[in-house]
């Protein structure tokens, strides 16, 4: 296993995140050290809101999924501002950067959205190349429990992290399948039309697939060379056609002529479903409690949550085990507040080994003892943030 403080690995490390008119901040300028960031205070405060502001950092809408409107501050009197901003001071190895998002709103309601790295303009998703970012929060505390859905997006947000092009490739895939569904209502729909849609789709799903399949076997070695502790270790594994295909060692083109035939003979019953009854959109994460040879859906709430923190660390562990990937930024809400005491400082410690930086929340102050002074701390208080 590469040593965490391998010099060809770029550590990369936020110094300072600057809001304007952000959820409840009217203003924050944070000075940051580098070291793992600890965010304490009542619940309403506004910790997560700045989990949520570093979250959009990487493609996608961060880890609420809100709409990029919803994020604007409103006023006391209930009127909102003329949009938000994010900068951000990022220590790249020993290179510095500066990252900026905006989004600003005209007289009409009309948004207009920016994204900047070093100065230059670019798209948010092409920040994911520099900011690999992992999040935790008490939403999924209950992923296995639920529906595929959830689990299906927390796997693509793993994924994401090793793959920022699976963003784009998600995106195609469901704009393309929106496409194709409303065609197929439709009834009379052009069957070149609906050909070029589908190979489209074929070519989104297929590298899907394969992004997936990847994350997955590299977060399975990881896992298994975790050491036995604190937070058990899981057997992962993707229920889903293509993906087996990509496991099978099936070529990028042959999955997507497979994608294409499947599409074209289902139309008949995908228009009569209303929706694409088949696809990439369908796969399932499925996890074992390796220890009990249990679904994780059988196990207890406690247990779920250490397997959910265990896959974590070990995708994060998992992005450090690829050459030349930046480290990424880990961000856990509540994370610590239903671990016990061992528990807590045996997440602390994994963190510090990792060498990367996390991001944490949590009620008390207490909570983050174990840290030491591996960890900067900051009490939030009604929007405004102060180093304790």
């Amino acid at each position: 296993m590469m040593d965490v403080a391998d010099p060809r690995r770029p550590h990369v490390r936020l110094t300072r995140l600057g809001l304007r008119d952000y959820r409840n901040y009217a203003s924050l300028d944070l000075r940051l050290d580098g070291r793992h960031v600890c965010l304490f205070g009542q619940n309403g405060s506004g910790k997560t809101n700045l989990l949520e502001a570093v979250s959009m950092l990487s493609p996608g809408r961060g880890l609420r999924g809100a709409e990029f409107g919803d994020l604007v501050r409103q006023t006391a009197e209930g009127e909102a501002a003329r949009g938000w901003a994010i900068s951000t001071d990022v220590r790249d190895g020993d290179v510095d950067r500066r990252i900026s998002l905006a989004l600003e709103l005209d007289e009409q309601g009309r948004s207009r959205r920016s994204a900047r790295l070093d100065g230059v303009e670019t798209a948010q998703q092409d920040l994911g190349e520099l900011m690999r970012v992992i999040w935790l929060t008490p939403a999924m505390d209950r992923v296995f429990a639920g529906p595929a859905g959830d689990r299906r997006r927390f796997l693509d947000r793993q994924v994401l992290a090793h793959f920022p092009s699976h963003a784009a490739a998600s995106a195609g895939y469901e704009k393309a399948m929106r496409q194709r569904n409303a065609l197929l209502e439709q009834g009379r729909s052009d069957p070149a039309w609906l050909d070029a849609i589908e190979v489209g789709m074929a070519s989104a799903g297929a590298a899907m697939a394969i992004h997936r399949i990847d994350a997955v076997k590299v977060m399975q070695e990881a896992i298994l060379a975790r050491p036995e502790g604190a937070f058990p270790k899981a057997l992962i594994d993707l229920d889903g056609e293509f993906e087996m295909h990509a496991a099978n060692g099936v070529a990028l083109t042959d999955i997507e002529q497979e994608i294409i035939i499947q599409l074209r003979e289902n139309r008949g019953r995908d228009r009569i479903a209303g929706r694409t009854t088949e696809g990439v959109h369908r796969t399932d994460l499925r996890v074992i409690h390796a220890p009990k040879g249990l679904a994780a859906d059988q196990c207890s709430t406690g247990e779920q949550k250490a397997l959910l923190i265990g896959l974590i660390l070990a995708n994060a562990q998992a992005l450090f085990e690829r050459d030349f990937a930046p480290s990424p930024l880990l961000l856990l809400d509540e994370a610590a507040a239903h671990l016990d005491s061992d528990r807590r400082a045996a997440l602390y410690d994994e963190l510090a080994a990792l060498g990367g930086q996390a991001w944490l929340t949590g009620t008390d102050r207490s909570l983050f003892d174990a840290f030491g002074d591996r960890a900067q701390r900051f009490e939030v208080s009604d929007g405004t943030v102060c180093e304790d």
